[in-house]
């Protein structure tokens, strides 16, 4: 019986052990990652195990000296570009070779090659708006400029060059976690990370649900509900600027436009996504020089989307942050100019109903013909299962999303429309990395304006200041000529009038320059007052930040980086002032027992500061967005519909220009409800939903609880973010922080004949969670501090600053 359970026991220790290196399903093979040779336990890092070190690396021409500061930020010295890319690629590698990896394989559609059949319909969804056909086609563009190419080609081999050197002990712990191993890196990797970014800020589209509201509601009641122009407004361009170019002739609505059939909506992006920017002019600021800020409200990772690095060879010398993935510096600032840039949600993103011929798909209806129908096969390989071969339909417009009910995903990508072909400016050759490479060398205003010749998407408002003290601003990238509300509703595929008509010349996309004002700022809101002659959309983003910024701006004289960092983390509502006192009119006290005459109390006497530990921020946000969805949820709020809600600008004008307005009426209930009816019930359920969820009124209800701020890990595997923390701020407030979603990166730049840069993200330079480099940064952050930026001149500059070395020599 012994020499049974012996065998028995030996049986289960060896089963188990296979067991653990094999993967089930989604299940990483556990063996492996809790490996003491070759597992986890090689990540972990402290604070003090980095040391100088030399070297040998393929590809490199000359030596390079890499210095690492106090936060482990890289200040790459080369002697030649050639160089200063590759190990620009080698150095990010180190630091963030999976966020490379798994943001490039986002972006093509290739999640399921390592996370199995779940990640199938993202992948599905990213072949199918064109991710990669737009990536292809930019490539083979920026390969044409000689020194592009060689920007793309050496930091790939950079990346490849770390790679190459790895083994799997050395391998980052997501690569452990999920078991697999990286790929080599290829050119086309650099661009596809661009098209991510173009993703989040220029994908996505209201064309479907608003076509839905005109069929149900007619043209008049549509346009008076979703406006092309705000009712209140702080435009980019400062208003009544003058034009000095003869506008190109616009091209005329087609016959159908305003007559396409009912489809699904498409993905909406969440408020908060946006980002502020600002310049002074050193008329206003204590030293006589430009003072620049800028803040990109973007997801909240850990790791960062940003990666700090200064750049150093020959002709340029660079300060900032790039994308890893992709070479040059993003944001940032040299010894002559700065720049910083927010999204300008242009129109560059239109769908088209298609008429197919018959059920083949093979030919489609457009200029009184038919025309051929492009068929390309996406092969997605799938982790334990066969691949997938997803044929997917082109048009002359672009990929047609999905051909047929049966084809459409039941997932949150099913408002993809079907039988609709997508017309998107990411689709087109471009050279955006040729922008950085020239805005990284730039001396002056001309190189400025110069570089943004050669920006197509997604569109960016572009600050700058130079310390020749010149300011301004450009809403910039490649826009095309559109007829009016182009793009509001869905468009006719069968009909050229619907094409992109051509492209506004880039000379006279809106520009500021030096204005009397002194100052210029985005905010995402509109990019001109009505007076610009094209079209750039028909909505922009709410117009509280772009005022908030502005009235502080105005008032600022011997402004300095502190007035400029305070600024950044203002927590004043803006919204709260526009609407607070019109809605306390109209409750009536009389009908409040003593606790909500509690919170009455402290509404009146609430500052408008969306603050941490703010109660009046949480009863009166809660109280807006209940009244909100109280105003517009029953003709507006069916998801069977497929609606939008008018915007919150909209409603604001209802509240205090149309008190008498039928919209105030639930059409759901037997009576007829007023203004004052919608008011005093969304506060009485105001309260009654903070009671429930925080308990009586006291500190649970502090603002910094009810509003929920998080940083996720990229992947939102557990433990590897931080999680919830307490903060102030929302997204109509300058400090924009809501959900995951928040400031990503915040600087400050100050011009002058010594250039000094300030700045910080949520994170820290290392992807590793076992770094003390991953999250080192994320207090000073929260805490609303920027660090100073070190900006050397030469590879032995403050070298007193200077924690470690790396010198990188060819092989």
């Amino acid at each position: 019986m012994k020499y049974f359970k012996a065998v028995l026991f030996v049986a289960l220790t060896l089963g188990l052990i296979w067991a653990l290196q094999h993967k089930f399903g989604s299940t990483p093979p556990v063996g492996n990652f809790l490996n003491p040779a070759n597992g986890f336990w090689q990540n972990a890092e402290s604070k003090h195990t980095l040391k100088s070190e030399v070297l040998k690396i393929d590809g490199l021409q000359e030596p390079v000296t890499i210095r690492f500061d106090s936060n482990m930020v890289p200040h790459i010295f080369a002697k030649n570009d050639h160089d200063l890319y590759l190990a620009q690629g080698y150095i990010t590698a180190r630091d963030r070779l999976w966020q490379m990896d798994i943001q490039t394989r986002q972006a093509s559609g290739r999640l399921s090659e390592v996370v199995g059949p779940g990640a199938l319909e993202v992948d599905r969804y990213h072949r199918r708006i064109g991710m990669v056909f737009g990536a292809e086609n930019s490539l083979r563009m920026a390969m044409k400029d000689p020194k592009i190419s060689l920007v793309i080609n050496a930091y790939s081999e950079g990346v490849n060059s770390y790679i190459h050197q790895l083994s799997p002990r050395d391998y980052p712990i997501e690569f452990k976690l999920l078991d697999y191993a990286p790929e080599d890196f290829k050119p086309i990797n650099c661009i596809l990370l661009l098209k991510l970014m173009a993703e989040t800020l220029s994908a996505g589209s209201d064309a479907a649900p608003m076509t839905n509201i005109l069929n149900r509601f007619g043209a008049s009641v549509t346009n008076d509900l979703f406006p092309d122009y705000p009712f209140h407004e702080d435009p980019i361009i400062p208003a009544d600027t003058k034009w000095d170019f003869k506008p190109q002739a616009l091209p005329k609505p087609s016959k159908h436009f305003l007559a396409q059939q009912s489809i699904m909506p498409t993905p909406q992006k969440p408020e908060g996504i946006g980002s502020n920017n600002w310049v002074i002019a050193g008329s206003k600021t204590a030293s006589g020089y430009p003072l620049l800020a800028n803040d990109p409200h973007l997801n909240l990772t850990f790791p960062s989307i940003w990666y700090q690095i200064q750049l150093n060879a020959p002709g340029v010398n660079v300060n900032g942050v790039s994308i890893p993935g992709s070479p040059c510096v993003i944001i940032g600032y040299n010894n002559n100019i700065s720049w910083g840039v927010t999204n300008v949600d242009a129109d560059v993103y239109d769908w088209y109903q298609i008429k197919f011929k018959d059920a083949s798909k093979n030919e489609y209806w457009y200029n009184n013909q038919w025309n051929k129908v492009k068929k390309r096969i996406e092969v997605i390989n799938i982790r334990g299962q066969q691949p997938l071969n997803d044929t997917v339909l082109y048009t002359h417009h672009g990929p047609v999303s999905y051909e047929d009910a049966a084809k459409k995903p039941k997932d949150s990508y099913a408002g993809m429309p079907i039988g609709s072909a997508l017309r998107w400016i990411a689709h087109d050759e471009s050279d955006e990395l040729n922008t950085f490479y020239l805005l990284n060398r730039g001396k002056n205003y001309d190189d400025y304006r110069e570089a943004l010749k050669y920006y197509g998407s997604p569109a960016q408002n572009f600050i700058f200041a130079s310390s020749e003290k010149d300011i301004a601003l450009t809403p910039n990238g490649r826009y095309p000529l559109k007829y009016k509300d182009q793009g509001k509703f869905i468009l006719d595929g069968t009909d050229p009038a619907d094409d992109w008509q051509g492209w506004i010349a880039p000379e006279q996309n809106p520009t500021a320059k030096n204005p009397a004002q002194g100052y210029l700022s985005s905010a995402n809101q509109s990019s001109t007052d009505p007076k610009y002659p094209y079209y750039i959309n028909w909505h922009f983003g709410p117009y509280e930040r772009g005022k908030r910024i502005n009235t502080r701006l105005a008032a600022m004289q011997k402004a300095t980086v502190d007035s400029m960092r305070t600024l950044q983390t203002d927590n004043y509502s803006i919204l709260a002032q526009d609407v607070l006192a019109e809605m306390l009119k109209y409750i009536d006290t009389t009908k409040l027992d003593a606790d909500q005459n509690h919170v009455l109390d402290i509404l009146k006497h609430w500052d408008k500061q969306c603050n941490a530990n703010s109660i009046g921020a949480s009863i009166f946000n809660t109280w807006w967005n209940n009244f909100y969805q109280m105003v517009w949820n029953d003709e507006f709020g069916n998801p069977n519909d497929h609606f939008i809600m008018p915007n919150r600008d909209r409603t604001e004008k209802l509240l205090l220009k149309e008190p008498g307005s039928k919209w105030f009426n639930n059409t759901s209930t037997p009576v007829v409800e007023t203004c004052s009816d919608i008011i005093n019930q969304s506060l009485a359920k105001t309260i009654g939903q903070l009671t429930h969820q925080y308990g009586k009124l006291g500190k649970n209800w502090e603002w910094g609880n009810v509003k929920e701020t998080y940083i996720n890990h990229l992947a939102n595997i557990p433990g590897m973010g931080l999680g919830k923390f307490k903060a102030g701020g929302t997204g109509s407030t300058v400090n924009a922080l809501i959900d995951g979603h928040g400031p990503s990166w915040r600087m400050v730049v100050q011009m002058g004949p010594q250039v000094k840069g300030y700045g910080v993200f949520p994170g820290g330079e290392s992807g590793n969670p076992g770094s003390f480099y991953y999250s080192n940064m994320f207090d000073t952050w929260n805490n609303g501090k920027l660090n100073e930026l070190l900006f050397m001149q030469s590879a032995n500059d403050q070298a007193n600053k200077i924690k470690t070395t790396l010198t990188l020599t060819s092989k």
